[in-house]
C-alpha cells in the first residue's frame, strides 16, 4: 500500500465508523425523525451518502453498483428510479428512505465501504492522476473524484450524528 491508499481507506474507514455509530442502536422513530418537518431524516442521510460512495466509487472503477449488483435495490423497496441517489428529493421521498431499518441501511453502507476499500487496494500512486470526468474545468481526475466523495460523505455522515444528537435530546 502506499501512503495515498493508505490515507483514503482511513477516510472511508472513518465515514463507516461515523455511519455505525449513528445508526447502531436507533429505532424505527429516531431512524426517520426530523429536526423540522421538511429536514432530512438519518435514514435519508446514511441511504444518500452510501448510493453516493456506490454510484461515484463504482463508476470510476468500472463496476457495476451494489445497489444493483448485490439486489440492495430490491430489499430496499423505494419508490424512485433504479439510479436515483437522492438529489433534488421531496419531502416526501425523505419520508419515504425513512421507513428503512437500521440492518438494512447498514448492510448496504458496509457492503459499499468493503468494495470502497477493495478497490482502493488496487491502486498505485500513478493512478490518481487519470482523468475520470472531463465535464469539467479543470477535468476531474481519480484523487480528485475519491476525495469529493469522502468530503461529501463525511458530511452527511456529520450531520445524521447531528439529527440524533438533537432528537436524543427532545
Amino acid at each position: 500500500m502506499t501512503a495515498s491508499i493508505d490515507l483514503l481507506t482511513d477516510a472511508f474507514d472513518r465515514i463507516a465508523q461515523t455511519v455505525h455509530r449513528t445508526v447502531d442502536g436507533a429505532d424505527a422513530a429516531l431512524l426517520s425523525g426530523r429536526v423540522d418537518p421538511d429536514a432530512n431524516s438519518i435514514a435519508w442521510l446514511v441511504w444518500h451518502l452510501t448510493r453516493i460512495q456506490d454510484d461515484h466509487v463504482s463508476e470510476v472503477a468500472g463496476l457495476p453498483q451494489a445497489w444493483h449488483e448485490n439486489g440492495w435495490e430490491g430489499r430496499f423497496a423505494l419508490p424512485f428510479d433504479s439510479h436515483d441517489t437522492g438529489y433534488g428529493h421531496s419531502s416526501a421521498d425523505v419520508a419515504e428512505v425513512g421507513k428503512v431499518s437500521a440492518q438494512r441501511l447498514l448492510g448496504y453502507h458496509d457492503d459499499v465501504h468493503e468494495r470502497t476499500v477493495a478497490f482502493l487496494g488496487t491502486l498505485a500512486d500513478d493512478d490518481f492522476a487519470r482523468v475520470v470526468d472531463e465535464n469539467w474545468s479543470p477535468p476531474v481526475t481519480l484523487g480528485v473524484r475519491l476525495v469529493s466523495v469522502i468530503s461529501d460523505d463525511l458530511q452527511h455522515a456529520g450531520q445524521a450524528a447531528y439529527v440524533r444528537g438533537v432528537l436524543e435530546r427532545q
